[in-house]
């Protein structure tokens, strides 16, 4: 796919605004994302990923990257709303130091996640596996970056 643009693009055009931190709303996203997180992890070591749980499983990892990227935004005085903020959140991945290939994967995800939720798509084991994959990669480094002090 393609990389989302530039996080400052998103700002000018008002996709992104400047609002005030909210430190309250951002712990409870990064509390919400740490128990989905949990959730998952026993949900694979139980049921693992196949054709029933693909779609649910990539669903899930997508919602708790992006709960763990909006926790970043509500800290650094940012939120978004309208077309393309989605997009502009993922942006934002670039600020924290990720490299293009991840924020890459993720607006992947963004993509494909949406194809599941209004167009109906099935995706693959192996998409899910690698969802999966790159979740539990990534989601350490989104948590230890949030600073709530």
């Amino acid at each position: 796919m393609r990389l989302p643009k530039d996080f400052d693009e998103y700002v000018q055009k008002g996709v992104m605004r400047k609002c005030s931190i909210d430190k309250p709303r951002a712990e409870f996203l990064l509390q919400e994302a740490q128990k989905s997180f949990k959730g998952l992890t026993k949900r694979l070591s139980v049921m693992g990923i196949d054709e029933e749980t693909a779609n649910s499983i990539v669903k899930d990892c997508y919602d708790i990257l992006m709960e763990l990227l909006r926790a970043h935004l509500l800290l650094n005085g940012f939120i978004s709303s309208g077309l393309f903020a989605h997009e502009a959140e993922v942006a934002y991945m670039k600020r924290l130091g990720f490299k293009d290939t991840q924020v890459s994967f993720l607006n992947d995800l963004r993509y494909f996640r949406n194809s599941v939720t209004y167009y109906g798509k099935i995706l693959t084991v192996e998409f899910a596996e690698k969802v999966t994959k790159f979740t539990i990669e990534i989601y350490p480094k989104l948590v230890e970056k949030i600073d709530l002090k």
